[in-house]
């Protein structure tokens, strides 16, 4: 195996009294242990050798963290490890193996496929970051197509689910905004925003309401520098 786990707080409770030098000789143990998922040989010589250390320091390693039986010198945590590698391993198999011959009956397949099948399940597992992003939400009324479409495509690029809930949310701040929901969705794509706030267009909306006040205010100066006709007028 070429991956194990590594629990550092019981590694380091274990070595606590080891030298910086015998710590790492153990981690090449261990890891030669990990690689070819036996047990070591009981011959310090050619371990020390293997471990670039001398034979002192193997085999007081040895007598500290792994036990001599007939087959070689055994490590209990490495051999838990193994076996529930091998256990993951053929349950992965299996469970792909199963997969592929109820896929068979419905589409074709290539073998190349399916053996790739098979190595992505014993080796990458699929998580919940790499699971395909279905879209099960209607689109809703007042939204046309072409803005709902690049929307979803938005959300599946930035990984993010498209629900009911969330389109919900966003209507409700868009009506916070005082904008429709069109509005707010062609607001996320031009933005690259996979929701939407109120209080992220409020500012816009405030600079805008300030600039059209500016106008009225300018044109009522205007008006009571120009004369009674002006005003009369603005007061009508």
């Amino acid at each position: 195996m070429h991956y194990y786990r590594h629990h550092i707080g019981d590694f380091l409770k274990d070595t606590g009294h080891l030298s910086n030098d015998q710590m790492g000789i153990y981690l090449r143990m261990l890891w030669k242990y990990y690689l070819d998922e036996k047990p070591l040989h009981n011959d310090c010589e050619s371990i020390a050798f293997a471990m670039r250390s001398d034979e002192k320091t193997v085999h007081l390693i040895l007598r500290h963290f792994f036990v001599l039986q007939d087959d070689g010198w055994r490590h209990n945590r490495c051999d838990i490890e193994i076996a529930d590698f091998h256990g993951k391993k053929e349950k992965a198999a299996n469970s792909a193996n199963a997969r592929w011959n109820g896929a068979k009956s419905v589409q074709p397949h290539t073998e190349r496929n399916a053996n790739a099948s098979i190595i992505d399940a014993n080796h990458k597992p699929i998580t919940n970051n790499h699971k395909p992003i279905k879209n099960t939400v209607a689109p809703p009324e007042g939204v046309t197509d072409s803005v709902w479409q690049d929307w979803i495509k938005l959300r599946k690029e930035k990984r993010a689910a498209v629900t009911q809930t969330a389109v919900d949310g966003i209507e409700r701040e868009a009506r916070k905004a005082g904008i429709s929901l069109q509005t707010a969705l062609e607001t996320c794509c031009e933005r690259g925003w996979t929701g939407f706030k109120a209080d992220w267009v409020a500012d816009k909306s405030l600079s805008k309401t300030g600039q059209t006040n500016q106008t009225v205010m300018s044109g009522l100066t205007r008006g009571l520098v120009g004369g009674g006709n002006n005003v009369k007028l603005l007061g009508n």
